[in-house]
């Protein structure tokens, strides 16, 4: 009888031990998670920017594995159930659903509060026109792996379309990752295309990145070049991959060349018209990217040349007075790196009242630049006139005029839906269902 207690014993000590660890650390694990939540909602970073995570608790069992396979560490496990504790943060990796053991995260765009505008598109990357392809960030996928692998399979469906008398199988619109990543693909599987990019260099919204930008990435595997190990990287280490990638790859991209319409041909084909050609194709992808016209901000003086709409070097406004608009995770970078140059005096201006769409890091950047008073920032304000040497700004009904060298406008791009709606392509506005 004793010796049956002391089995007993021996399975119940060390299961009960086991329990006791894991219970302190779900706990201890709760109680963290559920400040950072609690500190996210006082800053008023509850906006993810992008493709976030949903869960459903149903089906959730607090595993963790989510929240170790997050590289922007943007879910939490509270009271057993994961959660998106710093939405700001997220970039819509997606590994979270993939790790998740029992399914329970889908990835969804846009919220209840904030809507995003996505074309509508088949798995295959086709949209409701026939023949018209849309890949990478104009599609709602801004991460460049995925971007990169979205313009691949885009030309092989491409290349399996029925074949028509067009002098080009396809014409690619955009030289980012998917416009760069779709050329390697025709290029590589014999296609008759054609690459048009409106800027006179490649890297689509990396070009317009600031010098030194951190970006974060995944090994990926360019068609015709090969395997890329980058995660963790900056502007000029992708724009030196791009100019690697054009040098030893030997394709062909027009630079310059600003796509004008797409006129839709009897025949089922299409002409792309530029201000320096037309072209007559088979099909059409657009890898254009969603902030290829800037959001303006339709005041007097826009127009001055001393108004500019990213920026590129923080040395060349040494001394200078530089006014800063916007609220997103651009122009915090730009603000702050500028407010470092010797001399400079920054003001940044946001029609809000806080920074609700921003990586947490940048926000503490700039409330450390502001605290040093390296940088004004001024909530609730907007640009009412720009005149050549000051700028007239309104903030809770007062009106204020400061001296002002340059002006950096840094209010995102606008979705090309004209442009969509006039060759008959499909808009939904995505509000964080999950379908």
């Amino acid at each position: 009888m004793k010796s049956d207690y002391f089995v007993y014993l021996l399975y119940i000590i060390p299961i009960t031990l086991v329990m006791f660890f894991y219970l302190r650390g779900h706990s201890k694990r709760t109680v963290v998670h559920t400040e950072i939540l609690r500190e996210t909602i006082e800053a008023g970073l509850t906006e993810p920017a992008t493709l976030h995570p949903v869960v459903d608790l149903n089906l959730c069992m607090g595993s963790g594995s989510c929240v170790k396979s997050c590289p922007e560490k943007a879910l939490g496990i509270i009271d057993g159930k994961a959660v998106l504790i710093t939405p700001a943060v997220c970039i819509g990796h997606g590994a979270c659903a993939a790790a998740c053991p029992v399914s329970a995260i889908k990835l969804v765009f846009g919220t209840e509060k904030r809507g995003v505008d996505i074309p509508q598109v088949k798995p295959n990357f086709e949209t409701n026109v026939s023949g018209i392809f849309i890949a990478g960030e104009l599609g709602g996928m801004g991460l460049i792996r995925k971007a990169v692998e979205q313009g691949r399979q885009s030309i092989t469906t491409i290349s399996k379309r029925k074949k028509s008398n067009a002098p080009y199988d396809v014409v690619i619109v955009g030289a980012g990752p998917a416009g760069m990543s779709s050329t390697l693909s025709a290029h590589e599987q014999g296609l008759r295309y054609v690459t048009i990019e409106q800027e006179s260099t490649f890297g689509g919204t990396t070009l317009h990145y600031p010098r030194g930008k951190l970006v974060m990435t995944a090994p990926m595997t360019l068609p015709l070049y090969g395997k890329v190990n980058f995660r963790e990287t900056n502007k000029e280490a992708l724009m030196a991959l791009w100019e690697d990638v054009l040098l030893k790859t030997g394709i062909k991209i027009n630079f310059g060349e600003r796509m004008e319409r797409i006129d839709h041909q009897p025949d089922g084909t299409f002409s792309v018209v530029t201000a320096k050609s037309t072209y007559h194709t088979n099909s059409v992808l657009l890898s254009i990217g969603r902030r290829g016209t800037p959001r303006k901000l339709d005041v007097p003086g826009e127009e001055l040349e001393k108004v500019m709409y990213r920026l590129i070097d923080p040395a060349q406004f040494q001394g200078k007075h530089v006014i800063v608009v916007g609220g997103g995770d651009a122009a915090l970078e730009a603000a702050v790196t500028i407010s470092e140059e010797p001399g400079t005096t920054v003001t940044l201006s946001y029609r809000s009242n806080a920074f609700s769409r921003v990586k947490v890091k940048n926000r503490k950047y700039a409330e450390a630049a502001s605290a040093s008073g390296r940088l004004n920032i001024l909530l609730e304000s907007a640009v009412t006139e720009i005149r050549s040497d000051t700028v007239k700004i309104e903030q809770k009904g007062n009106v204020t005029e400061i001296p002002n060298d340059a002006v950096i406008i840094c209010a995102g791009g606008i979705l090309p839906t004209p442009l969509l709606q006039e060759i008959g392509v499909k808009i939904d506005t995505h509000r964080g269902q999950v379908h």
